[in-house]
């Protein structure tokens, strides 16, 4: 302890175990900190209250649902860009979840680490978020995991677009975007060509029939959802960020 950083108080202990430690002790301070805790719960509940998304399909609501039938022990993968947000923001993660995510900022990441993850744990789910420039940096991984038959879940976000590039863009520049559309293959060709049950959804209504579908497919799954840039993050609209940067 203090090797690294040199603490005022240097305590070796697991986050539940110390936070456990903390609630369990007594006095008016203890009872603040349930008083703040309790506040700052009811902060993090609200987080998941989104306003309507634009587009038919509402990742909102989809969220919603992930949540709700996911397995409890999940694992959870995503790669770079702002669909990150998803899994990172918008989803309750219990004890016995995981998430592997790049902490590097590294895009296509989600899909060699579900495919992992599937390898290691073959009996678990492994939910990968990918948008779809994200996805075609390592789509190809998809080949290995359908030779070693562990094929994970992937939520393809089909956005036309690198879609963080374009929000700096529009913030900054917003008469100078270039380079951040994208011409996308049939991702549900591509995905059946790897040997996956692969559907596109178009309208939030068919998300929960198809998520199921996924779910019990044993070749894995692909699952396309068409999202307009718009939705490019899920409280601010591309139009409400455009020109807002220091540099406009």
């Amino acid at each position: 302890l203090g090797k690294v950083y040199q603490p005022a108080l240097a305590i070796h202990a697991g986050p539940n175990a110390f936070a456990t430690a903390l609630s369990a002790e007594p006095g008016p301070e203890s009872n603040a900190r349930r008083a703040r805790l309790a506040e700052l719960r009811a902060t993090y509940d609200a987080g998941f209250d989104l306003p309507a998304q634009p587009g038919d399909v509402d990742m909102g609501e989809v969220m919603a649902h992930v949540r709700e039938v996911l397995p409890s022990d999940a694992i959870l993968t995503n790669g770079a860009g702002n669909f990150a947000i998803w899994p990172g923001r918008l989803f309750k993660y219990g004890p016995d979840h995981r998430m592997l995510g790049p902490q590097s900022g590294a895009m296509g990441a989600g899909i060699p680490a579900a495919f992992a993850a599937k390898v290691a744990y073959p009996d678990r789910v492994a939910l990968c978020f990918a948008g779809d420039g994200d996805f075609q940096m390592t789509c190809q991984e998809l080949g290995s995991a359908l030779q070693a038959g562990a094929q994970p879940i992937v939520l393809l976000l089909n956005n036309g677009s690198y879609g963080t590039i374009r929000m700096h863009q529009e913030r900054d520049f917003p008469e100078r975007i270039s380079g951040t559309e994208i011409v996308n293959p049939d991702f549900v060709k591509l995905g059946e060509a790897y040997g996956m049950h692969a559907e596109r959804v178009t309208e939030t209504a068919q998300f929960a029939d198809a998520f199921a579908r996924a779910l019990a497919s044993p070749s894995g799954a692909l699952i396309e959802l068409m999202i307009p840039v718009e939705a490019i993050t899920p409280r601010r609209t591309l139009t409400q960020i455009r020109g807002t940067g220091a540099a406009a």
